[in-house]
């Protein structure tokens, strides 16, 4: 029996990972980019370890290390180093609730499940991403989107881009709600638009490098975040400063001895983001001359964000799903936009999948 997952995103790499130690299963799995992890990419630079999408996850879900531990890298699992996280209120840098801060970026997780803390990988959070690539080997295929879904009785036909073809028993579909949400209208699944109402929040990510002596404040805790009262008000430039991650003190390697790695969040705007970050922190962190280097990444639909009954609609539209030949849904814009969400998503539609196959 064969399975086509649809994304390598970390949520299609698990399912892939879970489907492939059922022995009787043949899997393959297709990615439109040329790399793995969708969201999740680490860069080393002169020996920084740069985060480009999530920097780790809440130490009090178990979803990662577990996977880790399957995976033969448990032992690469970090926890938190520094702590506490302040508000820039235009004038000073004072402190707030970790949980206060939380719910300010967006980070859908209780008081309780903040104060615990984060967790991340050794070498970053690519870590588990490379090691799932490296089992699955062989399976995997890069530049190769699925261009379209037919039912072909019992089974699936995905059209590649490019125009070759699968076959399939079973389709996960570990794609953004708005992609999959197509290609299953395509297949009559009824109300499957309702997918394209997840909002993919657009952001940008700037980490900049420089010595320690460069930054004229101290560095408390693990960052801070900004009123969002002054985003849209405080700041003349087109690019608005968020919240900034003081990435080489809250996890421990991120940066060389005597050096200080920066991340800053910034909402869309015209400009150079890089400058602009270094302007912005410049005021806030009294840094001082350039930095020694920069990287950027632009997320255009990054993290997701649900409307109401959101858990409905999803629920509805896997209800559809049931009556047809195995396919199932799975990543951030359905069970939750955090790793570990993503994670228990992705296995619990290769389990699906798998048991829907066995009947």
């Amino acid at each position: 029996m064969k399975v086509v997952v649809v994304g390598a995103g970390i949520a299609g790499l698990v399912a892939a990972w879970e489907l492939a130690r059922h022995g009787e299963i043949d899997v393959t799995v297709l990615e439109a980019e040329r790399r793995p992890g969708g969201v999740i990419v680490t860069e080393q630079v002169q020996g920084f370890v740069v985060e480009g999408g999530p920097d780790g996850f809440l130490a009090g879900e178990p979803e990662l290390p577990e996977l880790a531990t399957e995976l033969g890298i448990g032992d690469h699992v970090v926890s938190q180093q520094a702590r506490g996280t302040a508000v820039w209120t235009g004038k000073a840098l004072e402190p707030i609730e970790e949980g206060r801060a939380a719910q300010l970026l967006g980070i859908e997780a209780s008081g309780a499940e903040v104060k615990a803390g984060f967790r991340s990988f050794a070498n970053g959070m690519s870590e588990p991403v490379a090691a799932l690539a490296q089992r699955l080997a062989g399976t995997l295929h890069f530049a190769q989107g699925a261009a379209g879904l037919v039912r072909a009785g019992s089974r699936w036909h995905v059209a590649i881009t490019g125009g070759s073809s699968h076959d399939a028993d079973g389709i996960v579909l570990a794609l953004p709600a708005f992609a999959a949400g197509r290609l299953l209208e395509s297949v009559g699944v009824t109300h499957a638009r309702v997918l394209a109402e997840v909002v993919y929040v657009a952001s940008i990510t700037v980490s900049l490098a420089y010595r320690a002596d460069q930054i004229g404040n101290r560095l408390d805790g693990a960052g801070f975040v900004v009123d969002p009262n002054l985003v849209g008000a405080q700041h003349a430039a087109p690019l608005q400063l968020r919240a900034c991650t003081y990435a080489s003190q809250k996890f421990a390697g991120r940066a060389p001895a005597g050096h200080a790695l920066l991340r800053a969040y910034l909402a869309p705007g015209d400009g150079d983001p890089a400058k602009a970050a270094h302007t912005l922190l410049a005021q806030i962190l009294k840094t001082r001359g350039e930095p020694l280097w920069s990287r950027t990444f632009y997320w255009n639909r990054g993290l997701p964000r649900y409307r109401a009954r959101h858990a409905e609609h999803v629920a509805d539209v896997r209800h559809r799903l049931s009556r047809l030949p195995p396919l199932a849904i799975a990543g951030a814009g359905y069970d939750g936009a955090g790793v570990s969400a993503c994670v228990r998503s992705g296995r619990e539609a290769a389990r699906l999948i798998a048991r829907a196959m066995a009947r």
